[in-house]
């Protein structure tokens, strides 16, 4: 790469995995990219739901969960590492006098395009108590990409990449996700080849 051409950055883009990604986490996965730098990126999958409902999560850090909205919501399978951490994909919980970088969580990662990534207890605390953000995406595990790496794939035909549209991490259907994401590059799933081709 020529020296003068600024890095890639896919901060708050969707992933979208090509039909030929046959690894289990990543087959038919959209992923959200929280950060991406040339260090590396960090992403939650968006549509691969588990078995555990967001109260059963809630049951398991003995929390009761607060929220009635919430409680059916899936926990979702965010990557293959550290799966048995939790990570809250949520809309920014500033008030107006807070600056940019401020969060009422100990520990928030602020996503530019107004989302926070929080992997601090006190987020879940303040569901348990009927506050906390409006709408959120918990995940366990994340999915992540060593430096360069994650530009090799996208050079393999691995990956489409899109600018994240948020309706589609908080009011899409789960199983609608992967195609509402072709969507927004004006795809459908029978236009793709599970041949990784090279033009």
């Amino acid at each position: 790469m020529p020296a003068d051409t600024a890095p890639m950055n896919l901060t708050h883009h969707f992933l979208i995995a090509m039909p030929g990604v046959e690894d289990a986490s990543f087959s038919r996965s959209v992923v959200y990219l929280c950060e991406h730098s040339e260090r590396g990126a960090l992403g939650l999958i968006i549509n691969k739901p588990t078995s555990i409902s967001l109260e059963g999560l809630f049951e398991k850090v003995d929390l009761s969960l607060g929220r009635e909205d919430l409680t059916l919501q899936p926990v979702f399978q965010g990557g293959p590492v550290q799966t048995e951490r939790g990570f809250v994909l949520h809309e920014a919980m500033r008030g107006p006098q807070e600056s940019e970088d401020e969060s009422p969580y100990a520990s928030t990662m602020t996503i530019p395009g107004g989302l926070e990534m929080t992997t601090s207890k006190d987020v879940l605390e303040a569901l348990a108590h009927g506050a906390g953000p409006r709408r959120v995406l918990v995940t366990l595990g994340y999915s992540a990409w060593g430096e360069g790496q994650l530009e090799s794939e996208l050079a393999e035909n691995s990956w489409l990449t899109v600018g994240a549209d948020v309706s589609v991490i908080f009011e899409t259907p789960v199983q609608e996700r992967y195609d509402r994401a072709l969507g927004l590059l004006g795809l459908q799933s029978w236009m793709l080849s599970p041949e990784a081709g090279h033009a």
